[in-house]
């Protein structure tokens, strides 16, 4: 508990690793955890230090891992256990055994992919083949056929499929080709290139030709373009130049074209050969695929655990890059911050190290002085990890610097809950919490990559607490979904109106809205026993009274939370320089108020209430050195303790304001007195002490801090104002959704009741849990940076990053 109220002690450790031990030291470190290593050289450009080239290697083999990875997709997936590879071992040597095999893995998978892809092509290329020769076999127009055909029409529209060609030959044609020898072309060609192949056919070959378009019935995937409809064509021409104009348009287009028999005993022959090799192709691309499958799994297999090994090798390779060789090369000096407690760990690793390397000389540690200020570590769990980083987020503390995180976990909540005080509300937000902690071990839920669920469950304990303390906050304002508790009998009662005759039948047949006299015995019997009673609820100056409430209650709140704040100051500055004037200011004033705030509630019964005197009224006449003879005092003497009271804040102002300097001041020249023989001129400049820059900064401080007593007092009115709009949001929804919904009847009314309650229930999560607990989060995460923090943590540090495996490789697995 000591470390995380100011962080653990830390300091700066130098190693010195023996050259053969080096690599088996750093990866022992990297395992705990322990050290953060700083950069001994930093004038070295990085491709210039001593083991950039093994880092490359390193880089190298996970480009072969990400290409292996990428031909591995379509493997079954297993999911690694990263805390038992994390387990395993770091022996360099295992590197090259890893370079070996994964080159290996990754040639054969290349090969054996590529054969595949060969197969798959041939096969699609034989079943296009196979698809012409079926497709076209029937339609194939005869010689005797065609020539008829030109014989009887001159000019004419010929349908052919789905296609219209246009064929316009001379008369003359006819007699002088009756012994005509045609020649066909036939292929595959996408379908959207059908019609501007068909236009292009037509206007080179100006209708000398036959084209015949089919769909292919089987669908066949395109190795390269993935598509899986083709269209048959068929081209009947005749003559050498419109031949070589159809080759070239086909060409032009890609087309597939193939070897067209005119025999149909050919083409019938030719069909029952490619069915054999497609059969043939078939089996070899079925054993080719088992056995690619076989190479995946195997890759899927060892690839993780090979990733994790380099990763390892690659983070203990720049470690080392880090460190500087000493005078005879036979060791490495780095340096590294360590916590002190954890010393002793340090050194059975390095021993550790030299033992699993075989050396005969152990690698050691020296503690060293530093002058920079260390780094901040503070110890967390899942706990605190969520307060923490609320903290953090504002601000890393600076070393030894008393941590808010602690009190946090506890003013967080209640401030939230002050917000958001609601039975029904809270105890929805404290079960989906509670579900997320109890499920918290669940791997769906923790390697969720959204990151709006993984903010809701790394604050899971957070959120757990918000909505516990909001259950109690909404027990003492007594509200569940805006309806009133009665867990007790209330404290007033109405019989006793009657009975002393303050209230006749003819009252209430005169009046719409009567008051309550807590004066006449028996009306108001005491307090409530826990909260408000719920009798506030029915009456109709129940705004007024929350109103009154709720802002007493945010201002003493405020002032509480503000001064614990200046308090703990107590760890962080000079206590009666700093201090006590800033808590003489903050009582002497707001602290008063506060006093006269109870001090009314305690002193004025029901029976003075009338001439209770206002409290606003008195600490404005306090500034003012006044006496308001309308506003009666609230006790003997007390001008006087408010002259007083002015007068302490006004002077703790000059001593906040020039205390410290002067103290800084005088201290230096004291310190530097017996010095300045020993310095010389430049290290004299160095160390004067500039006065004008303290001096700016205590008055910007002392400036602050005055104006922020008041505004931030002012700014915990939110309190009041998001608990009051809280509750009025609360109750506009149930009064305009549910009470309508409550006020049928029979069957109708039941299946009514039963949609809107789900409209009710969306809009109660969705506007008063989600909307508006976001609300009550961001005012309670301002109350904690602003009026809060900055009364005694300054947040100018930086954390504690050690060198350790297990943050390496979740990094690298969440990306």
């Amino acid at each position: 508990m000591g470390s995380m109220f100011r962080s653990e002690e830390v300091c700066l450790v130098q190693l010195f690793l023996q050259s053969g031990s080096a690599y088996n030291c750093v990866s022992e470190l990297g395992e705990l955890g322990l050290v953060e290593f700083r950069d001994l050289n930093p004038n070295v450009n990085s491709f210039q230090r001593k083991f950039v080239g093994e880092v490359r290697r390193c880089e190298e083999l996970e480009k072969t891992f990400c290409k292996c990875l990428d031909l591995s997709v379509s493997a079954p997936k297993t999911r690694p256990l990263i805390k038992a590879i994390l387990m395993q071992e770091n022996d360099p040597r295992d590197l090259l055994t890893i370079e070996e095999e994964s080159e290996r893995l990754a040639r054969e998978l290349k090969e054996v992919s590529r054969n595949r892809d060969s197969l798959r092509a041939q096969m699609t290329q034989l079943s296009q083949y196979k698809g012409v020769l079926t497709q076209t076999d029937c339609q194939c127009p005869s010689t005797s056929f065609f020539l008829h055909w030109l014989w009887t029409m001159t000019d004419f529209h010929f349908p052919v499929g789905q296609h219209t060609l246009f064929v316009n030959l001379p008369s003359s044609f006819y007699f002088s080709h009756c012994s005509l020898v045609f020649s066909f072309v036939a292929g595959v060609v996408h379908p959207w290139k059908v019609p501007s192949f068909e236009r292009l056919l037509w206007r080179a070959c100006r209708g000398y030709i036959i084209v015949d378009f089919r769909e292919m019935e089987e669908q066949l995937e395109n190795p390269d373009t993935g598509e899986m409809q083709w269209k048959v064509f068929l081209i009947s021409y005749w003559g050498d130049q419109i031949g070589q104009k159809v080759k070239k348009i086909c060409d032009c287009f890609h087309t597939q074209t193939f070897a067209y028999p005119d025999s149909p005993s050919e083409r019938e022959e030719i069909l029952q050969g490619l069915q054999g090799r497609i059969e043939d192709i078939k089996s070899v691309l079925s054993q080719t695929e088992h056995y690619l499958q076989q190479l995946l799994v195997r890759a899927v297999a060892v690839l993780p655990q090979w990733k994790v090994r380099v990763q390892k090798s690659k983070a203990v390779q720049a470690v080392l890059n880090l460190c500087s060789p000493s005078v005879t090369d036979k060791c490495l000096i780095a340096e590294a911050w360590c916590p002190v407690s954890k010393l002793p760990e340090l050194q059975s690793a390095l021993r550790e190290g030299g033992r699993k390397s075989g050396s005969g000389m152990d690698s050691f540690y020296n503690r060293l002085p530093c002058s920079t200020p260390p780094p901040t570590l503070f110890p967390t769990n899942s706990f605190t990890a969520g307060f923490q980083s609320i903290v953090e987020a504002y601000g890393v503390a600076s070393y030894r610097e008393v941590n808010p995180a602690v009190y946090t976990i506890i003013t967080f909540p209640f401030l939230f809950a002050v917000m958001f005080g609601d039975v029904g509300h809270g105890l929805l937000m404290f079960l989906a919490a509670l579900w997320m902690v109890l499920e918290e071990k669940d791997p769906k839920l923790r390697n969720n990559t959204n990151e709006i669920w993984r903010m809701l469950f790394g604050g899971r304990y957070l959120i757990l607490l918000m909505g516990l303390f909001s259950v109690y906050t909404g027990a003492i304002y007594n509200e569940c979904f805006s309806r009133g508790l009665s867990p007790f009998s209330s404290g007033w009662h109405v019989r006793p109106m009657f009975e002393s005759g303050e209230w006749i039948p003819e009252t209430l047949k005169d009046n719409n809205f009567l008051s309550l006299d807590p004066n006449i015995t028996g009306v108001f019997t005491g307090p409530y026993p826990f909260g408000i009673d719920p009798i506030w609820g029915l009456s109709n100056n129940h705004l007024t009274f929350l109103n009154s409430y709720k802002m007493k209650m945010s201002v003493i709140i405020g002032v509480i939370h503000m001064t614990f704040g200046v308090c703990l100051s107590f760890f962080n500055y000079n206590v009666f320089l700093v201090l006590i004037p800033e808590l003489f200011f903050m009582l002497c004033l707001f602290g008063y108020l506060v006093f006269m705030v109870i001090f009314k509630w305690l002193a004025f019964d029901t029976a003075h209430s009338n001439s209770a005197p206002s409290i606003l009224i008195h600490f404005i006449d306090m500034f003012l050195f006044t006496v308001n003879k309308e506003n009666p005092p609230l006790y003997k003497g007390q001008m006087v303790v408010q002259e007083v009271l002015v007068v302490l804040a006004l002077c703790s102002v000059p001593v906040l304001l020039l205390g410290k300097p002067i103290h800084q001041y005088i201290t230096h020249k004291r310190n530097h007195r017996h010095m300045v023989s020993n310095l010389t001129l430049a290290e004299f400049l160095l160390c004067e002490f500039d006065a004008a820059d303290v001096f700016m900064h205590q008055a910007i401080h002392t400036i602050e801090y005055c104006l922020g007593c008041i505004s931030n007092t002012a700014s915990y009115l939110r309190l009041w104002a998001l608990s009051l709009a809280h509750a009025q949001l609360s109750e506009v929804l149930w009064v305009m959704v549910m009470r309508i919904a409550l006020n049928g009847q029979g069957y109708v009314g039941s299946v009514v009741l039963f949609v809107v309650f789900a409209f009710f229930a969306v809009l109660t999560v969705s506007i008063l849990l989600v909307m508006e607990g976001l609300s009550a989060f961001l005012h309670a995460l301002r109350l904690h940076w602003v009026e809060f923090q900055n009364k005694f943590y300054s947040g100018t540090g930086y954390k504690l990053n050690p060198f350790a495996f297990s943050s390496l490789i979740h990094a690298s697995s969440a990306m």
